[in-house]
């Protein structure tokens, strides 16, 4: 595997973060902040780097390397695989006849299954439920196929997010790289660091990832009560108290962060299902915590393999990436340490992460987690 890192900050012009090597057919991830994706020149410019190149974009809430977390510019990572292929799917969501579910099952079952050994999912973040996504994409495998990957973000504003795989980015798009080798391994963890506190209540009234009471009272009135003063930062200040939910639907407790309110209807959105009967409360964290989580998801990823790891995919949560704050670069610093600097790094900032539970393996969808896939040839 070879690869090729460059940047590009706002006006400035394109900066390599590696040595400049002629790639052939790569692989070449280009992360970056909405507005500056939208620029039509942008394709052109990397398609001119890249001519044999085969380009998925997807727009973040901060682009992650081994050195740096940038919101206001665009990061590339190519990739040449010697011993590996690799494929690429698109759907859309915004296509009236597909929900999230169909849209996902339908995404997947693209594929050639011969010899697919992993699906990596960029995945835009605005229209869909991750929820029926997730779903949708395990209904399409036979139980043993590795999918992890992350929605996109669009900074702290929620307003569209972009994604395309070699054409301009757009709003509703989701790209799947599914990737083909004997040699090729994968392997993954999460990890959150967030903590409940508060009272457990009973979700007594939700349709999808809309949640309307919890204890037959309305969830958003509950909510502002808990936040107090804060509360006048909604929706933004929902990403530092996100909800920790108990299904009878899942073995584990998951975490669901609230993406927008409803005060006309008094409800809230959420950035997947929160089944009704569950049992949530809010969280809390601290810088510390989340970058002990994040260490603990690079050892549980390293101990999963059997080679050393050439490429690291990091997608870590907006809400994480706002606690951290000025101190952001630190959890990201935590897995460089843990899995070593001649490993290649990238990845984002998201409004959600996918990946099945630690132990298991049907993929779902998260928030408030570091999810680390590591990846070799």
């Amino acid at each position: 595997m070879k690869t090729v890192q460059l940047r590009k900050h706002k006006s400035s012009d394109w900066e390599y973060l590696s040595e400049a090597i002629a790639l052939r057919n790569p692989l070449v991830l280009v992360f970056g902040n909405r507005y500056l994706l939208e620029d039509d020149s942008i394709y052109k410019q990397l398609q001119d780097k890249f001519p044999d190149g085969h380009l998925v974009f997807g727009s973040t809430s901060g682009d992650i390397t081994a050195d740096f977390v940038d919101e206001e510019g665009i990061t590339v990572t190519a990739i040449e695989f010697e011993k590996s292929h690799f494929e690429i799917k698109t759907s859309n969501v915004l296509h009236r006849d597909l929900d999230s579910f169909r849209t996902g099952k339908d995404l997947v079952n693209q594929f050639s299954k011969d010899g697919l050994k992993h699906i990596f999912v960029i995945s835009e973040g605005s229209f869909i439920n991750g929820s029926q996504l997730t779903k949708g994409m395990n209904a399409a495998t036979d139980q043993n196929l590795l999918i992890t990957g992350g929605l996109c973000g669009d900074a702290a504003r929620f307003e569209k997010t972009v994604a395309s795989y070699n054409e301009n980015p757009k709003p509703g798009e989701i790209v799947a790289i599914g990737f083909y080798g004997e040699t090729f391994e994968a392997s993954f963890a999460i990890h959150g660091g967030w903590t409940p506190f508060g009272p457990e209540r009973i979700v007594t009234k939700s349709e999808s990832n809309v949640l309307f009471e919890l204890d037959n009272k309305p969830a958003l009135d509950l909510y502002k009560k808990y936040l107090g003063e804060k509360s006048k930062e909604l929706p933004g200040a929902a990403l530092l108290y996100p909800l920790n939910v108990k299904s009878q639907y899942e073995k584990q407790s998951y975490v669901r962060t609230i993406l927008n309110i409803d005060e006309e209807k008094n409800t809230m959105i959420l950035a997947g299902d929160i089944p009704e009967n569950s049992k949530v409360q809010l969280m809390m964290t601290n810088v510390d915590n989340i970058a002990n989580a994040s260490e603990l998801a690079a050892k549980q990823a390293l101990e999963k393999r059997k080679n050393k790891p050439q490429l690291a995919l990091l997608v870590s949560c907006i809400g994480r990436k706002l606690v951290l704050d000025q101190r952001v670069e630190e959890e990201i610093d935590e897995v460089v340490s843990v899995i070593g600097d001649d490993t290649t790094f990238c990845g984002f900032y998201s409004y959600g992460e996918i990946a099945p539970f630690n132990l298991e393996i049907n993929c779902q969808l998260h928030n408030q987690t570091m999810t680390i896939t590591l990846i070799s040839e």
